[in-house]
Parts: C-alpha cells; sequence; structure tokens
C-alpha cells in the first residue's frame, strides 16, 4: 500500500502536496520517528512531553492514522506529523537522510511464514532504507514478542558493521510504550527489547 494521507500541524493534505522532503521543520530541530504507530500511546506521549522535538507516526492502517492525526489534533500538538502508507516506501521516498535522533519500531507484523519473510521490516533488504533515518549516533529501538523474529532481528543488527547493539534484559526504564506492550505483559509473553546505536560514518 502506498502513501494516503499526511497529516501535517496545519491539516491534512495528500503526499504530493506535501512539502517533501520531510520532516517539515528547521534542519536544526531534533526528531524522531515511530514505524507502525498504532493508536500513538508512546509517540503522543512524548510529543506532549517535549515539545521542542519533532515527531513523525508513519502507519499503514488507516483507522490507527485517523485516530493518531485526530488526537494530536486535539492535544494541539504542532510538532506531530502522521502519514499513512507503507512505511518502506515512505522513509525512500519522503524523508531528509540522516536526520533523526531515533526510529521507535514496536511490534511490528512477523510474517511468520518463511516465503513471506522479505516482508518484514527488520529484514537485510529493508535496515539500510531504516537505518538511513539516522543521524550518527541516532538510535533504533526494536521490540517484538514474536521469538523467531525477535531471533532474526537480533543477528541481522549484531551483523551491521555500523550499529552498536544493546538487547535489554528487561522493560524500558519508563515502563510499556505500547498498548501491545502492556497486554503482552499481562499475558506474561516473552518480549525482546534491542537499542542498536549508529556509528559514525
Amino acid at each position: 500500500m502506498r502513501a494516503v494521507r499526511v497529516a501535517l500541524p496545519g491539516g491534512e493534505v495528500e503526499l504530493a502536496d506535501a512539502p517533501l522532503p520531510l520532516p517539515p521543520w528547521p534542519v536544526e530541530r531534533p526528531f524522531e520517528v515511530e514505524i507502525g504507530c498504532g493508536k500513538g500511546r508512546y509517540l503522543l506521549s512524548r510529543a506532549a512531553a517535549e515539545p521542542e522535538r519533532g515527531f513523525i507516526a508513519i502507519e499503514s492502517a488507516v483507522e490507527y492514522y485517523r485516530f493518531v492525526s485526530r488526537r494530536a489534533r486535539r492535544l494541539g500538538l504542532p510538532n506531530v506529523v502522521a502519514l499513512c502508507g507503507e512505511a518502506v516506501y515512505l522513509i525512500a521516498t519522503c524523508f531528509v537522510r540522516g536526520r533523526a535522533d531515533a526510529v521507535h519500531v514496536y511490534f511490528p507484523d512477523p510474517w511468520p511464514k518463511i516465503r513471506h519473510h522479505r516482508r518484514r521490516l527488520m529484514d537485510v533488504e529493508n535496515l539500510d532504507i531504516v537505518l538511513g533515518l539516522l543521524r550518527p549516533g541516532g538510535k533504533l529501538f526494536f521490540a517484538t514478542d514474536h521469538e523467531e523474529y525477535g531471533v532474526a532481528a537480533s543477528e541481522l543488527l549484531l551483523s551491521h558493521p555500523a550499529l552498536s547493539v544493546e538487547v535489554l534484559s528487561g522493560p524500558w526504564s519508563e515502563g510499556p510504550r505500547t498498548n501491545y506492550e502492556i497486554k503482552y505483559e499481562r499475558e506474561g509473553r516473552p518480549i525482546r527489547r534491542l537499542s542498536a546505536t549508529l556509528g559514525a560514518p
């Protein structure tokens, strides 16, 4: 699915009418990207707490994209931009490269069937596109409850020559970041959490 709409601080527009490349802020303003933001629990709370920082939400599900963009407007968050569409396509075509402080990927579709593994965001063909968002020293945060995907993602990140990777032994310091994480913790599911830092070029 390609991009449908972009919700900017000034209102919603078609992708072709958005001020590309993103983000639409001054070059010196730090920003972070969440891929697959769902209902925006983590991103919106961060945006409210850190108005000086920009946040870009990418979501392929139209209903969640609408929810996040409406909530950002209701909360008066001019530092939030929401995009609806397929993440790799949007990242490859719409963003300034090498500028983001962080990229967040929480509980993405694991595509468990072997023939579908190439659709995973944490795939050898997609990883460098995702990492291309980050500035040197920027961080990629990842979490999944799917054990096989978690192991594969760990191995992929650990093998990347430009990354320093930490496999977290427990929860995030501030607690669950998504509604899925709350649910899975209550159910006692094991969750693999990773933090990867991009080195200098």
